[in-house]
């Protein structure tokens, strides 16, 4: 069973059975003849079903987004930008696949040899709440177009979001049984993945379960990429413009209300301009508008579960009692639903909670620190390797400092977004592999080897 709650009230919103083995069955086998015939349709008729997933999307914006608001408890404006997003990447796919995955000449003692992009055969999706619609329709766009299929098994705590999905590639003439949704338990994650009918898998979620699905698609021996947790640090040196910093940090905390991997966990600051970034910040946390995510003003909606307010809730008092200092908010709010103050807290070090652990709620931690040096090693001081920002008016200090930061992005001025231009991925315990770009296009692919003889003199 499939239970969808209502995280601004805590109320029932319906209930989904999951899907029995014969449906598993039928979806495995379906999808694998499928895939057989669509991998031999032509790309340019190919990137044809992503542009008519975009029309789909845009058509039917409002209510799409609707749901995502009623079921996550994300705001209304931010679960539109996420419709218009999966549209705008099934766009850019539509637009670029055929370059992509066009064959590539290589030099070598051959007449000619080249690298050729085929599909790898069904993918499955395991595909987290935060952004129900985004998550999927980032990988499906590159996959679908490069020829292959895709089981999805979304979070069971979004079952109305999974099905909106199969409604969507439906509405979007997708063809029978090339990309399906079932609504299934966790336990039933390793029988796919060990199923031969499943070449590969992608994972989007937390470091725990990404090293379950690893060990699971390792011993398989099948191909992953797997975007996991992350503790993102954003770094405010000593020439930074702190107002725009302060300003720029409320949407690199507190967008989805603050429960994405790439959110801005850690602020590292440099101790000559804390006092001042501390207090620009408060003030424009104070001002933000919490809400029903239904009302178009509400900036901070509910957590998606009572758990997840619980957990954020435990780190932000073990933290204090480790010795750092509350500057605002600090606990759940009296109100129905799944709500939790924004909050900073101030003075924390590498050793206490909040640093050490990923914060996956509105809590933004502040570490001092005496100068850039000790800003690059403490934002390493973290298993995690997503994203980071680098706050500075000196860009060319901040390239070379790029280099010295463990992650897979780092952004200067700027928040860490993802963007269907730029391969998008971490390191460390963030996970491997990359979605995005020409590269994530790539991932799920076969890179054929053609040597074509004979060799030449």
């Amino acid at each position: 069973m499939q239970l969808s709650i209502n995280p601004a009230s805590g109320d029932e919103l319906a209930r989904l059975e999951d899907h029995d083995p014969a449906f598993v069955e039928a979806a495995l086998t379906q999808a694998v003849e499928a895939q057989k015939v669509w991998r031999q349709v032509a790309i340019e008729d190919r990137v044809e079903l992503l542009r008519r997933i975009a029309r789909v999307l845009r058509a039917d914006l409002s209510r799409y987004a609707e749901l995502i608001a009623l079921e996550v408890g994300k705001p209304i404006a931010e679960a539109e930008g996420e419709v218009e997003k999966c549209a705008m990447n099934c766009d850019f796919y539509a637009e670029h696949a055929a370059a992509y995955l066009a064959d590539e000449a290589i030099a070598s003692n051959a007449c000619e040899s080249l690298l050729s992009y085929e599909p790898l055969g069904v993918i499955l999706a395991i595909m987290p709440w935060n952004y129900p619609l985004w998550q999927f329709f980032r990988f499906a766009a590159p996959a679908l177009a490069a020829g292959n299929g895709t089981i999805l098994k979304h979070a069971n705590n979004v079952p109305q979001c999974a099905m909106l999905i199969q409604d969507i590639l439906d509405k979007a003439d997708c063809p029978d049984g090339l990309a399906k949704v079932l609504l299934l338990q966790p336990g039933e994650v390793a029988g796919l993945i060990a199923d031969d009918r499943i070449a590969a898998v992608t994972l989007t979620g937390s470091t725990h379960v990404g090293t379950i699905v690893a060990s699971q698609a390792g011993k398989a021996l099948k191909k992953q990429v797997l975007e996991l947790g992350g503790s993102d640090p954003f770094i405010v040196l000593a020439d930074a413009d702190i107002a725009t910093a302060a300003a720029m940090a409320i949407k690199a905390r507190y967008t989805n209300v603050g429960q994405s991997c790439v959110n801005a966990k850690r602020f590292i600051v440099d101790d000559s301009v804390a006092d001042a970034f501390v207090a620009a910040f408060k003030r424009n946390v104070e001002a933000l508008v919490i809400g029903d995510p239904k009302d178009r003003a509400t900036q901070i909606g509910p957590m998606a579960r009572a758990n997840l307010r619980d957990e954020l809730d435990r780190q932000v008092k073990d933290t204090l009692g480790q010795g750092a200092t509350l500057v605002t908010g600090g606990a759940p709010l009296d109100r129905p639903g799944f709500y939790y103050a924004p909050t900073i807290i101030d003075r924390v070090t590498q050793e206490m909670t909040a640093a050490r652990e990923e914060t996956f709620g509105p809590v933004a931690a502040i570490i001092r620190v005496k100068d850039e040096n000790e800003a690059i090693r403490i934002a390493n001081d973290t298993e995690f390797g997503l994203g980071a920002s680098i706050w500075t008016a000196d860009t060319a200090r901040a390239r070379a400092l790029a280099k010295r930061i463990d992650a897979g992005a780092v952004f200067i001025n700027g928040i860490v977004a993802s963007d269907p231009r730029l391969p998008f991925g971490g390191i460390k315990r963030s996970g491997y592999g990359r979605e995005l770009g020409i590269i994530g296009m790539r991932e799920f692919t076969n890179i054929k080897t053609v040597w074509i003889g004979p060799a030449q003199g």
